[in-house]
């Protein structure tokens, strides 16, 4: 039945009192008439006027929407509220990944050479989402970064640098230049697992001038241990009560086993929806191609602790990838893959019957991306993102909206079509720990920012994604550009996870299991907009204005 048949059938009065109406009588829960008619029923005054049910469906529902045969951005689409009884505090933004690595927030930062390297990497991951790598550099270098990652935030630190008795205080402060820290444990033998004979930290270094004097003559041989088999709690306990930055843990023959950092603890109180390990390690993916050179570069980053990986092309239905995924699945089962990109459900049949676990959809949709230009190909990202996920679904595979993201809104839109988590590009690019420099233009403060498909990615290595690396002409896909300055991911991405409670709160789900459940139902309502109301839904008729991102 046609909207607007239902309404010719129904007089003025009784359309007013369904439009009044917040949920229908047969519910039997609390709804609000006109205040002057009553109080919310169910919580002891009955309304004076009682409204019909509502039979006029408001929107459309999904499969309806994306059923019509056009393809829709988000902002061509806007959701519709609900009704909602709790704080937006109550809202929990936990997901998948993939099939087996559950984040707090579903958020990750894209394997872009502008984007993630180790400091974005840590700080997606300290904040409940995660980093993956990009991979157009060496084979050293991206294992460097992920080796980086799972060494920043640990536990039980179970294989901490090591050094012997005459070793240099040079080859502390190059430990420290590496990987951040400088509490290094000394051993007889110089390794993990040999008799633990000192500790070297940052005060027995920082006022000795010669560099070259072996640590056995300012290291502390007085120790505080924990003994092999405590747990975390007691290990942490004995830290505290110590006043120690580090407690080496060791087995009976007084072999060093692992380390605890007072860091650690500092940072498990300030973080506390960091996304962790089994081994309460940072989790860290990274990006690989599909070459025959991937494969080693694939075992290098296993090593170096990677907890997933990410096929990284521009058209992932491809043979190459689907050798790709079965080789990682044969030879590393315990490590996860995610495939893509992808935008159609056919394509998401062939990578998951090749196994992947988790899928990452968006073709020609980011900001710098050219390739629905340059190609002719692709999907506006709604309707990608719906389709894959309606089919992925059916295998518990979590998708992962690509592209096309520029504000909270967006991200909530993509998660209501069906996606498990958004990776994110521009959003992140021109924060802190982005890589690059900042510059000044016009007296505006910006960093570097460029599609893996640009002439300039490519040329430093990326071409691979996008099949061209034996090309005689290279063709972009992509841009290079620059960002405003969007300051600390530590301030940031807080404010964009508020954003998107406070669509989830609208929408009336405390979960985004409860969104998708409304999805499936046909109750998650969505409604399409034209360009009039595209320009209604910002900020308008003002001669100027301040868009702060938060206070």
């Amino acid at each position: 039945v046609s909207t607007q048949s239902t309404w010719d059938s129904v007089s003025k009065p009784a359309a007013n009192q369904i439009e009044m109406a917040h949920l229908n009588e047969e519910k039997k829960g609390p709804w609000i008439t006109n205040p002057d008619d009553g109080i919310v029923k169910g919580h002891g005054v009955e309304p004076k006027i009682k409204a019909e049910p509502i039979d006029i469906p408001d929107g459309f529902a999904p499969l309806e929407l994306f059923g019509r045969g056009q393809g829709y951005t988000y902002d061509d689409l806007i959701l519709l509220p609900d009704h909602l009884d709790f704080p937006v505090d109550d809202v929990k933004l936990k997901t998948n990944v993939t099939r087996n690595i559950r984040l707090h927030v579903p958020m990750v930062s894209s394997p872009m050479d502008t984007v993630t390297e180790e400091k974005m990497a840590i700080a997606m991951a300290l904040h409940g989402g995660a980093g993956i790598i990009h991979y157009n550099c060496t084979i050293k270098e991206q294992a460097k970064m992920v080796d980086r990652v799972k060494r920043y935030k640990n536990g039980f630190i179970t294989d901490p640098k090591t050094l012997s008795p005459t070793s240099t205080i040079e080859d502390v402060l190059a430990i420290k230049s590496r990987y951040g820290f400088s509490g290094v444990p000394i051993t007889d033998t110089g390794r993990m697992g040999g008799k633990l004979v000192g500790i070297v930290t940052n005060r027995d270094v920082d006022f000795v001038e010669d560099k070259t004097i072996a640590v056995s003559q300012v290291m502390t041989s007085n120790l505080i241990i924990a003994r092999e088999g405590c747990s975390l709690e007691e290990a942490n306990k004995i830290l505290k009560d110590s006043k120690k930055a580090k407690l080496p843990i060791v087995n009976d023959k007084f072999e060093l086993c692992g380390l605890i950092s007072r860091s650690d603890i500092l940072k498990n109180r300030d973080y506390p929806l960091a996304s962790k390990d089994k081994n309460k390690r940072l989790i860290c993916g990274a990006a690989i191609g599909t070459r025959e050179e991937d494969r080693e570069r694939l075992e290098v980053l296993t090593k170096a602790g990677v907890d997933f990986v990410v096929i990284d092309s521009s058209q992932g239905d491809s043979v190459y990838q689907v050798k790709m995924v079965q080789f990682i699945k044969s030879t590393y089962p315990e490590l996860d893959v995610i495939g893509g990109n992808i935008v159609t459900a056919k394509q998401a049949q062939h990578l998951i019957e090749a196994g992947v676990d988790g899928l990452r959809v968006g073709m020609g949709v980011g900001s710098i991306c050219t390739t629905q230009e340059v190609c002719a190909v692709g999907r506006p990202q709604a309707s990608a993102v719906h389709n894959v996920a309606l089919y992925a679904s059916k295998f518990g595979v979590p998708v992962i909206a690509d592209g096309g993201i520029q504000n909270t809104g967006h991200v909530v839109k993509a998660l209501s079509c069906g996606a498990s988590c958004v990776m994110m590009g521009s959003m992140l690019a021109g924060t802190e720990e982005a890589p690059g420099e900042y510059f000044f233009q016009d007296g505006i403060r910006l960093k570097k920012y460029r599609g893996m498909g640009s002439i300039e990615a490519m040329t430093k290595g990326s071409s691979t994604r996008y099949f061209g690396d034996n090309a005689r002409i290279r063709v972009a896909q992509g841009v290079s550009g620059a960002v405003v300055d969007k300051g600390s991911i530590g301030k940031y991405v807080p404010y964009l996870l508020q954003g998107i409670k406070h669509g989830f709160q609208d929408l009336g789900v405390k979960s985004l299991e409860d969104l998708h459940r409304k999805k499936l139902e046909g109750t998650l309502r969505f409604e399409l907009r034209t360009n009039a109301a595209q320009k209604e839904g910002g900020v308008h008729s003002l001669f100027s204005y301040e868009k702060p991102f938060w206070s």
